[in-house]
């Protein structure tokens, strides 16, 4: 009977393990998941990086009273937040005085869809206001350490405010984005882009699910740009 020797068996376990790395990193053992790597260098990958990733945080519950007096003019330009992004993001906007919105034309980011809006009780629903980043995300995030002052501004701050179609603002209600991206999918990349940039912006956490759904995204996209406006 030919004796088994040390070497042969270690070389035999080296081959097996390498054999695992290898099949692992291929994804026989399941798809490779993305990693910052796979995302195209740029000043939102940057941001991404940086963010802290937190796990369970003891803070209060959240209440929306919390973050203010909802669409405060903040700003001070005389226009409430609700007509200010009306006004930044409809296209052909008829105006009523100096800030209302009564009517215009939305390329709604979220459907892909063209919504006419026009300002009415039963009208005015169908074109709503998101926060990009949900408030109920910003206060588990970090917010509910901010005093009201901070958390009303943030409430109210452009960058995190879209003008999106009301149906789609109540589908994705306060989920984050492992849990809800649009339906049009060729905003994607745009509106983690934008998440990222409020989160790096404001110093908000994200959990390891939602920081992987980030990467996920735009590790398919080409180089993303921080947002404007």
């Amino acid at each position: 009977m030919k004796r088994i020797r040390l070497g042969d068996v270690i070389v035999l376990i080296v081959v097996v393990v390498a054999a695992v790395a290898i099949a692992m990193w291929s994804g026989a053992f399941g798809p490779r998941r993305a990693t910052t790597t796979d995302v195209p260098a740029s000043k939102v990958r940057d941001q991404l990086e940086q963010l802290e990733v937190r796990g369970f945080v003891d803070a209060p519950e959240y209440f929306r009273e919390e973050f203010g007096e909802p669409w405060a003019d903040v700003d001070n330009n005389g226009c409430d937040t609700r007509n200010d992004i009306l006004a930044r993001d409809i296209d052909k906007a008829i105006f009523r005085g100096p800030c209302i919105v009564d009517a215009g034309i939305l390329s709604d980011p979220f459907s892909g869809q063209t919504i006419y809006f026009e300002r009415g009780e039963k009208t005015s629903p169908l074109v709503q206001i998101d926060h990009v980043v949900p408030l109920s995300n910003a206060w588990y995030a970090g917010a509910w350490q901010w005093d009201l002052a901070t958390r009303e501004r943030f409430a109210n701050d452009p960058q995190n405010l879209l003008a999106v179609s009301g149906a789609a603002n109540q589908d994705k209600g306060n989920l984050s984005a492992d849990q809800w991206l649009p339906e049009n999918k060729d905003y994607h990349c745009a509106y983690v882009a934008r998440q990222i940039h409020v989160k790096a912006t404001w110093g908000l956490s994200v959990t390891e699910a939602e920081r992987q759904a980030m990467i996920d995204v735009l590790a398919d996209c080409p180089v993303v740009e921080v947002p404007k406006g």
